[in-house]
């Protein structure tokens, strides 16, 4: 009997230390947590009591402060690009705007010939093109980031889509003074996806190489393990590893004065397209040669359509 008392007498004095113990390591880990929340430091929490539970906690609190450092991060990151979105669409905006109401005033005001009245006209016209252009972008690329934006797969035979797409433009390579060397496979390779974001996509990359080639221009296109994919590449001057990290971002354009006639929501929208259909989109720059990258996974007879989001 004595044996047992005093068994119950050290079980419960080893219960009160451990209690206590306990008690002032979770006062340390509040006070740890305290000075995390008030940005006084950026350790995180640390466990000195060997407590398989205690340290599985910490281990949660830990990771939930990353999640709130990265969604601060990335709250910061949003407002950032939604200012420069913000003054960058008020320039493209403000800049067609103003050369129209001064060339409007010019027609009332001014004595004029026909011919100059027929010149004012013409540039009224192409500034009014160019801010329907860019408002018709602007409003395609928040349809498309939208939640109900809905895209339909479908069989697509890439080598064919492809053929027609470059054969429609023909002229503005010609227009540019280019020559694309163009290497399609010459047996068919076939996708699951929507035809017109595929094509979307394929317009707006083209149409940004027109704009900015400097040089000879490639376009390949082939079937890889898991995925069809298209590369563009082009010489280029005076673009830096900044610009490539930027290109995809809303209303980039390289040129620093925003004199060019682009939106810089071409490739916004193709980058936004190719996520919808679970594609990527990326830009490699390598000696003076920047290469488009698109990805779309194959489509392997047996297997379910895909879905996308």
């Amino acid at each position: 009997m004595l044996i047992l008392t005093l068994i119950s007498v050290a079980a419960a004095a080893l219960l009160l230390a451990y209690s206590l113990v306990l008690r002032r390591e979770l006062g340390r880990m509040t006070a740890q947590l305290r000075r995390h929340n008030q940005r006084t430091t950026g350790k995180k929490l640390e466990v000195t009591l060997f407590d398989k539970r205690l340290e599985a906690l910490a281990d949660q609190i830990n990771c939930q402060s990353d999640l709130i450092v990265e969604a601060e991060a990335n709250r910061r990151r949003t407002e950032n690009e939604l200012r420069q979105a913000i003054a960058n669409i008020s320039h493209d905006i403000r800049t067609p705007l103003t050369s129209i109401f001064g060339y409007i005033q010019l027609l009332e005001v001014e004595p004029i010939t026909p011919e100059e009245k027929h010149e004012y006209l013409y540039i009224v016209k192409n500034r009014t093109k160019r801010l329907q252009a860019l408002l018709n972008d602007f409003f395609e690329l928040s349809l498309i980031e939208s939640a109900d934006y809905q895209l339909k797969a479908e069989r697509i035979v890439m080598t064919v889509l492809l053929s027609d797409t470059l054969v429609g433009f023909y002229d503005p390579f010609n227009e540019a003074g280019l020559t694309p060397d163009i290497r399609l496979p010459k047996e068919p390779v076939a996708i699951y996806a929507d035809e017109s974001a595929v094509r979307r996509v394929i317009e707006n990359l083209l149409m940004n190489t027109i704009k900015h080639a400097a040089g000879q221009v490639t376009i390949c296109f082939g079937q890889r393990e898991t995925t069809a994919e298209l590369r563009i590449t082009n010489e280029t001057r005076d673009l830096s590893e900044l610009d490539v990290r930027l290109l995809f971002d809303r209303f980039y354009t390289v040129d620093r004065t925003r004199s060019a006639q682009g939106s810089g929501l071409g490739l916004s929208i193709a980058k936004s397209l190719m996520n919808k259909m679970n594609g990527t989109l990326t830009a490699e720059l390598q000696e003076n040669k920047l290469t488009m990258v698109c990805r779309w996974p194959l489509w392997l007879q047996g297997e379910a359509y895909p879905h996308y989001r």
